[in-house]
């Protein structure tokens, strides 16, 4: 399987001593940016939505995988990628490790996001093999990973190469497409548009402009789930859109999108490619809009970046008689949840109480600006919280979801003693033994807090050792 490399679009940064230009103003980046097709070229079994009995038809546009690469006058560099993918496996993560390590690039220093959509090739083969697909798409999708790797590990090779002067400008805007999806009934809650529910309309947007004030590459995000669509075409959805617009409305970019903590949001109104493409040129034009605000940051000063790893517990399992009557149930899912319980328990001894491959990362951009990557698909109350106790007048806060590892819902404590979906029904359709422990918000804040404090305190006291 071949995936080419679709043309790498520069992001123009620098430092003083390398004015071009008697008159430029000094540039305190380098940057790049690019991207790459990694659309299949195969019918592929699809992610996303367990309904589905049969794989793709067609690809309604291509899917990306995208770099930017961004170096702070000490030679420090972060590179995030943004995928047209469901999630970002250990697998996918290591894989792109093993590519980038030769680099030079640190673990710490590497961002994956995945945009999250309905319409993309299903990467985790297992999940495959479990729900009793056929194993030939479990092939496929493991091969898909392994192409896909080495594709990203080149086009990160070729994007560091092209570094060039630059500025870097954050602002924000808002859009209102997406609406908190957890409605309270009497039943509990339901899946179902609840206009009183917490939300996050924040379109957050960093800028890589030229020494010729020319934007070369915009990141940009969003709190939505990317589930406008259903159908059997591979498709970006609102994401994929709002990118592609981006890009014919400045022509010579790179468009990214990075998820925010959306796993209790859904776009609305949604189920056509006419509202996903409405969805997309809204969000497209709360990014220009974004961009035309004075309240626009430029960031000076140095990249911080750091990783930790949070081990989160999990309830009190059910209990082994339970577990066995589950293996025979109607419902499929919860047979396929058991069965693999209980393989569990032959192959270790006892259910899994605690998983510990939790990423969580923070970038933190001159002075003005930190990224906190949460991996998981985290409910919106994780940005809120972590916008209020992280910003200040002078240091503006980017939360993103969907990042480095993203094994299933990532519930609040709220959303915990609420129940439903996000609150672990959607465990059914892991191999987790069932919904997390009242502790998880409290040790995720504490390692966002953790992380963000080291990666500004490297920015403020960056390595000279690679000082250009």
């Amino acid at each position: 399987m071949k995936y080419p490399i679709l043309g790498l679009v520069l992001a123009c940064l620098s430092v003083p001593q390398y004015q071009v230009k008697a008159a430029t103003k000094p540039m305190h980046w380098l940057a790049a940016a690019a991207a790459a097709s990694i659309t299949p070229e195969h019918p592929v079994w699809m992610a996303g939505y367990a309904s589905r009995r049969s794989p793709s038809i067609g690809v309604e546009h291509q899917l990306h995988a995208k770099t930017l690469i961004i170096e702070d006058t000490t030679g420090n560099q972060i590179v995030i990628v943004t995928l047209d993918l469901i999630g970002v496996t250990p697998e996918l993560r290591s894989a792109i490790e093993s590519e980038t390590g030769r680099l030079g690039i640190a673990p710490e220093a590497l961002l994956i996001n995945a945009s999250h959509t309905h319409c993309g090739p299903e990467i985790r083969a297992d999940r495959l093999l479990r729900f009793g697909i056929d194993s030939k798409y479990a092939a496929i999708a493991e091969q898909y990973v392994r192409n896909i790797a080495k594709t990203i590990g080149q086009l990160i090779e070729q994007t560091q190469q092209d570094l060039q002067p630059a500025k870097l400008v954050y602002s924000r805007a808002r859009t209102g497409f997406a609406m908190n999806r957890r409605l309270p009934t009497e039943k509990g809650f339901i899946n179902s548009p609840n206009p009183d529910g917490p939300i996050d309309h924040d379109v957050p947007v960093l800028r890589v402009i030229d020494q010729d004030e020319k934007v070369r590459a915009i990141l940009f995000g969003y709190a939505c789930h990317a589930t406008t669509l259903s159908y059997q075409k591979l498709c970006g959805d609102y994401p994929g859109f709002a990118q592609a617009y981006l890009e014919e409305d400045y022509p010579g970019i790179t468009a990214l999108f990075l998820n925010g903590c959306s796993a209790d949001q859904n776009p609305y109104p949604r189920r056509s490619l006419q509202l996903a493409q409405q969805h997309g040129r809204a969000l497209a034009n709360g990014v220009k809009t974004a961009m035309e605000t004075k309240a626009s940051q430029e960031l000076i000063g140095h990249l911080g970046f750091s990783m930790q790893y949070t081990p989160l517990k999990f309830a009190s399992p059910p209990n082994l008689e339970t577990i066995r009557t589950q293996s025979n149930s109607n419902n499929q899912y919860e047979k396929f949840h058991a069965t693999a319980l209980l393989k569990q328990i032959q192959d270790t001894g006892s259910v899994q109480t605690e998983y510990s491959f939790f990423p969580i990362q923070a970038f933190q951009l001159g002075r003005e600006l930190t990224l906190v990557a949460l991996c998981g698909e985290a409910v919106v109350d994780y940005s809120i919280r972590l916008k209020t106790e992280l910003q200040s007048n002078k240091n503006s806060v980017w939360v993103a979801g969907y990042s480095n590892h993203v094994f299933g819902y990532l519930p609040s404590k709220r959303v915990l003693l609420e129940g439903g979906y996000e609150g672990g029904g959607a465990m059914l359709y892991t191999t987790f033994p069932g919904p997390f422990d009242i502790s998880v918000e409290q040790r995720i804040i504490q390692s966002a807090h953790r992380v963000t404090n080291l990666a500004r305190e490297q920015s403020r006291q960056p390595s000279t050792t690679t000082d250009r």
